[in-house]
Protein backbone atom coordinates (compact mmCIF):
# COMPACT_ATOMS: atom_id res chain seq x y z
CA UNK A 1 0.00 0.00 0.00
CA UNK A 2 1.51 3.71 -0.84
CA UNK A 3 2.17 5.63 2.07
CA UNK A 4 -0.08 8.08 1.03
CA UNK A 5 -2.86 5.42 1.71
CA UNK A 6 -1.73 4.65 5.36
CA UNK A 7 -3.29 7.74 7.27
CA UNK A 8 -7.11 7.32 5.28
CA UNK A 9 -9.27 5.43 6.60
CA UNK A 10 -10.80 2.68 4.85
CA UNK A 11 -7.94 2.98 1.82
CA UNK A 12 -7.18 -0.70 2.24
CA UNK A 13 -10.53 -1.87 1.62
CA UNK A 14 -10.85 0.16 -1.43
CA UNK A 15 -7.12 -1.00 -2.59
CA UNK A 16 -8.92 -4.49 -2.56
CA UNK A 17 -11.92 -3.85 -4.30
CA UNK A 18 -9.84 -2.10 -6.97
CA UNK A 19 -7.54 -5.36 -7.17
CA UNK A 20 -10.23 -7.36 -7.10
CA UNK A 21 -12.04 -5.87 -9.87
CA UNK A 22 -8.98 -5.55 -12.39
CA UNK A 23 -8.93 -9.47 -11.73
CA UNK A 24 -12.07 -10.30 -12.82
CA UNK A 25 -13.09 -12.41 -15.60
CA UNK A 26 -15.20 -9.64 -16.83
CA UNK A 27 -12.59 -7.61 -16.72
CA UNK A 28 -9.90 -9.53 -18.53
CA UNK A 29 -12.03 -11.63 -21.25
CA UNK A 30 -14.99 -9.59 -21.81
CA UNK A 31 -12.90 -6.52 -22.29
CA UNK A 32 -15.39 -4.35 -19.81
CA UNK A 33 -14.74 -1.41 -17.67
CA UNK A 34 -14.31 -2.30 -13.47
CA UNK A 35 -17.06 0.05 -13.19
CA UNK A 36 -19.63 -1.95 -15.78
CA UNK A 37 -18.70 -5.60 -13.97
CA UNK A 38 -19.40 -4.01 -10.08
CA UNK A 39 -22.81 -2.58 -11.51
CA UNK A 40 -23.48 -5.86 -13.13
CA UNK A 41 -23.12 -7.48 -9.60
CA UNK A 42 -19.92 -8.80 -8.95
CA UNK A 43 -17.67 -8.24 -5.76
CA UNK A 44 -20.94 -7.65 -3.67
CA UNK A 45 -18.79 -8.64 -0.78
CA UNK A 46 -16.20 -6.33 -0.78
CA UNK A 47 -18.80 -3.01 -2.34
CA UNK A 48 -20.81 -3.38 0.60
CA UNK A 49 -17.68 -3.84 3.11
CA UNK A 50 -16.27 -0.64 1.88
CA UNK A 51 -19.57 1.06 1.58
CA UNK A 52 -19.95 0.44 5.73
CA UNK A 53 -16.63 1.63 6.61
CA UNK A 54 -17.67 4.74 4.59
CA UNK A 55 -20.71 5.53 6.33
CA UNK A 56 -19.43 4.19 9.38
CA UNK A 57 -17.15 7.46 9.26
CA UNK A 58 -20.05 9.67 9.10
CA UNK A 59 -21.78 7.99 12.21
CA UNK A 60 -21.45 9.80 15.24
CA UNK A 61 -21.74 6.12 17.51
CA UNK A 62 -18.69 5.23 15.62
CA UNK A 63 -16.68 7.40 18.25
CA UNK A 64 -17.37 4.96 20.89
CA UNK A 65 -17.66 1.65 18.84
CA UNK A 66 -14.67 1.91 16.22
CA UNK A 67 -14.85 2.39 12.59
CA UNK A 68 -16.08 -0.81 10.90
CA UNK A 69 -13.59 -2.87 8.79
CA UNK A 70 -12.32 -6.16 8.35
CA UNK A 71 -12.00 -7.40 11.48
CA UNK A 72 -15.70 -6.37 12.20
CA UNK A 73 -16.72 -8.42 9.22
CA UNK A 74 -14.84 -11.22 10.30
CA UNK A 75 -16.63 -11.52 13.66
CA UNK A 76 -19.86 -11.04 12.79
CA UNK A 77 -19.67 -14.01 10.24
CA UNK A 78 -17.84 -16.09 13.50
CA UNK A 79 -20.91 -15.65 15.90
CA UNK A 80 -23.93 -16.49 13.38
Amino acid sequence: MPWYYEDKPCAGMKEDLGARLLRLDCVLQEGKSPLQCLKEGNCKALKYSFFECKRSMLDTRSRFRGRKGYWYYYVESKTK
